[in-house]
């Protein structure tokens, strides 16, 4: 059940109405990603979470490609996978814009999770191999055997400290309380007390590379 407190994505179309995540998606893949695109845009701190799989702005176009493919599949939405793509694939280009920082966790199972098969996820972690030099980017991994000091959770993002958006498989909650946005701040400080970095984060990634074969 969500809090009271937690409060549903409002997106301003042309129109001048309004639309939740869960109502863009049954748009398609394409306005649910520009949306996204545009939250992105907007941000100059994120801090974001990903315990299984990769974050989506150092995703790759095949793996957004089939993560989105198992999306539509799921929710039955339509099947404009192509502009999802593009959408969520120019988030690259902020890297290095306007004094924009990025503090991103990954869990190890998200290189260990196939998504897409064994060429794009080798594809997809020679891309996060490089994703440690971008500027502006602090890229962690939590071991799957380091000591955690919370539990693990879902997949979410704080956004300049105001905002946060938590994945989940029905609702997509967006939460403005304080209240809520701190306890999310501090379950992020507490997960980055187990992630390793720099050459012993690239050797976890490496290691999953040399798993995938030739």
């Amino acid at each position: 059940m969500i809090d009271p407190a937690e409060q549903v994505l409002m997106r301003p179309t042309p129109e001048g109405s309004a639309k939740t995540w869960d109502e863009l998606h049954q748009e398609g893949m394409g306005p649910t990603q520009q949306a996204f695109l545009d939250l992105v845009r907007e941000t100059k701190e994120t801090k974001h979470y990903c315990p299984d799989v990769i974050w989506g702005n150092l995703q790759t176009p095949e793996y957004v490609r089939a993560m989105l493919t198992l999306v539509v599949d799921f929710l039955d939405t339509p099947r404009d996978i192509e502009a999802g793509v593009e959408a969520r694939t120019a988030r690259a280009e902020l890297f290095g814009k306007d004094g924009r920082t990025y503090k991103t966790l990954l869990g190890e199972q998200a290189l260990r999770c196939n998504i897409g098969g064994s060429s794009v996820m080798r594809g997809q972690l020679n891309r996060l191999l490089e994703s440690f030099a971008l500027p502006g980017v602090t890229l962690g991994i939590i071991p799957s055997r380091a000591q955690l000091h919370v539990f693990p959770g879902n997949s979410f993002g704080i956004f300049d400290g105001q905002r946060v958006e938590v994945e989940l498989f029905g609702e997509a909650p967006t939460l403005t309380d304080d209240a809520q946005v701190r306890i999310y701040e501090k379950a992020f400080g507490l997960l980055e007390r187990s992630a390793v970095y720099g050459e012993d984060a690239q050797a976890l990634v490496r290691t999953e590379l040399a798993a995938l074969g030739p």
